[in-house]
């Protein structure tokens, strides 16, 4: 199975003498349109304005190019055919047109059965998949129990008058409010010593459950599947958001934070599979790879193995 895609980043190695046993992501990717069967979509935000508005290093824009890249010379092991439905661009200044075109692209991907898989760009990333997944969500349920699993360093709870990489989740919480849904945010691998005593109050005034990162070594696995299969069980959907800074910056590089302690890739990489063991994904992406950063593309390479762990 060949595919002759017009994005250049869909190329890599062919083993054509092995047959279709040795197929790598490249060859089974194909261009989303709304006819197609159900399957998996990518869809990248490119952006640098979030990060930018938050004070940190910019260059998360090339991020979907970077994880479309390290994704093509994967060897593939799914079923579901996957769709890359292309990026939407921030243009100039204007983040918060970029959310909302790319939070109806969401929407409508969902609406056509598909489990959207995003691409960042920064974390503002994640209150656009999340408004595209209770907008369709509130289609077919008046108030849809969705739960938020975020692996991240930072809570991203601050209040500012504009979005940004920093804001999504407080976003999130204030949507819930005025659409009368229940804010559940859990948050995998927050850094004491990279929030500030404001965001953890704000964090236990919103009720959010969390894990610090020395809490969540391999050793402590099974009380960490516990806590995590105790939010699942209290929810209907789940969007799953996964922030390559939640990794030790000796794993993951290329973010704009990079983290002195983080929390080890078989850590993260299990604590994903077994969220989407549960059958409740509906939605999931990756955010804060800054290419321009990275070290022999290892983020971007982590990133891409983690979007592979989501793909059925």
């Amino acid at each position: 199975m060949t595919a002759h895609l017009p994005m250049p980043e869909w190329q890599g190695r062919i083993d054509a003498g092995e047959g279709s046993s040795a197929l790598r992501w490249h060859q089974w990717v194909r261009p989303y349109s709304s006819a197609q069967a159900p399957g998996t979509a990518l869809i990248g935000l490119a952006c640098d304005e979030g990060v930018t508005r938050n004070q940190g290093r910019s260059g998360a824009r090339q991020g979907p190019p970077a994880l479309r890249k390290a994704l093509a010379n994967l060897a593939w092991r799914g079923q579901r055919v996957v769709y890359d439905s292309g990026d939407i661009a921030c243009t100039g200044s204007d983040l918060e047109g970029a959310q909302q075109a790319y939070a109806q692209r969401v929407n409508e991907l969902l609406d056509h059965g598909h489990l959207p898989l995003g691409l960042g760009g920064g974390h503002e990333i994640a209150y656009a998949s999340f408004l595209g997944l209770a907008e369709h969500l509130r289609k077919h349920e008046a108030s849809p129990r969705v739960g938020v699993l975020n692996f991240d360093a930072h809570f991203d709870l601050r209040h500012a008058e504009k979005s940004s990489s920093g804001t999504p989740f407080r976003q999130i919480a204030e949507y819930c409010e005025q659409a009368g849904m229940v804010f559940d945010y859990c948050c995998l691998g927050v850094s004491e010593l990279n929030n500030t005593q404001a965001l953890f109050d704000q964090a236990d005034r919103l009720n959010v459950r969390y894990r610090l990162d020395r809490q969540m070594q391999p050793w402590n696995v099974a009380a960490i599947e516990a806590f995590v299969d105790a939010f699942l069980g209290g929810i209907d959907h789940l969007y799953m958001t996964i922030c390559l800074d939640v990794l030790p910056a000796s794993q993951a590089p290329g973010v704009s934070a990079p983290s002195a302690h983080g929390v080890d890739l078989m850590v993260v990489e299990h604590l994903v599979r077994h969220a989407k063991a549960s059958g409740k994904l509906r939605m999931a992406d990756i955010a804060e790879l800054n290419p321009g950063l990275d070290q022999d593309q290892r983020t971007a390479r982590i990133g891409a193995r983690l979007l592979a762990s989501l793909v059925d």
